[in-house]
């Protein structure tokens, strides 16, 4: 359990599921050219997975003195794992994740692929040794591999087989995954935020130099709440613009991912305390798993 624990097996069920909705609710019921069989999928999220845990190991490894402030109680790396059976595991994922990510770059014959695997596990690497202390710049990065996450199945399943003749309808759905992408980036931006107010008084002392520690707490709870409404009103135009024939569609978004990021606004105006922040955090996940269940609703909208 610790080592589940270690490798964030909740984040990365969470990849697993969104992976699966992309292939199973999105492409395959509208017949869309795919490159990726049933195989090819669990191959694609094998890597995936593989090498998002080895980050979230790397990140506890370096984050062990300002864990041991921040979450002294969730404390892993250190404590019930040591450091060199963590680093071990590290490098295992980490090469299990690229060598599956090599095989299956071969396998829909599109080997330049490969070097994706390499860039998201190096900048995971950099983040969490590097670039989480850099003010804003760990923020994107990590919010910029969460995307990835979920663009990567689009580069897989719909680039091979693109042609001529089919080009637009690839398009179309390659269209819908960014905008996906871009979603979750927002979402996990902000929650980066909210997780280093949180967080102020360990990053502090370990010299990290994050937004609330360069502008303060304060100023730093004013962008959220002023960033958060980019997402809002995105939302609000792209449900209006897209789906205002759809009633379940409208309903559904506007109940369980617009509505809660109002709520987060509100919350974000009256949060002081740890628990507060740690509260909004986890709500944003909350919009991030709604927001990713919206595939389902393919079935329903589309064309």
């Amino acid at each position: 359990m610790n080592i589940l624990n270690l490798i964030r097996w909740k984040n990365l069920l969470m990849i697993v599921l969104v992976q699966l909705l992309i292939k199973y609710a999105l492409l395959e019921p509208f017949g869309v050219k795919t490159a990726l069989d049933g195989f090819g999928i669990t191959l694609l999220i094998i890597a995936t997975i593989c090498i998002a845990a080895a980050g979230n190991v790397i990140n506890d490894i370096c984050d062990i003195d300002t864990d041991f402030i921040n979450k002294p109680d969730k404390l892993i790396v250190g404590k019930t794992i040591s450091e060199k059976t963590a680093y071990h595991l590290f490098i295992v994922l980490n090469v299990l994740g690229v060598f599956v990510g090599f095989y299956l770059s071969q396998r829909v014959g599109k080997s330049a692929f490969f070097s994706i695997f390499i860039i998201i596990s190096a900048l995971l690497y950099l983040y969490a040794s590097y670039l989480k202390g850099i003010l804003l710049i760990g923020n994107i990065v990590i919010s910029v591999l969460v995307a990835s996450s979920i663009l990567i199945v689009g580069l897989f399943e719909l680039t091979p087989n693109l042609t001529a003749f089919n080009k637009n309808i690839q398009l179309i759905f390659f269209k819908i995954i960014l905008e996906y992408a871009l979603f979750a980036f927002m979402i996990n931006f902000l929650r980066e935020i909210v997780k280093d107010i949180e967080d102020i008084d360990g990053d502090y002392k370990t010299g990290l130099n994050t937004l609330p520690i360069a502008i303060g707490r304060k100023r730093t709870i004013n962008v959220a709440i002023v960033l958060n409404k980019i997402p809002i009103i995105l939302l609000i135009f792209y449900v209006v613009s897209e789906f205002y024939k759809y009633q379940i569609a409208l309903i559904y978004f506007l109940a369980v991912v617009i509505a809660p990021l109002i709520y987060i606004s509100l919350k974000l105006m009256s949060a002081k305390t740890k628990q507060d922040f740690h509260n909004i955090s986890s709500l944003y996940k909350l919009v991030m798993l709604f927001g990713m269940l919206s595939l389902f609703l393919y079935n329903f909208i589309i064309f």
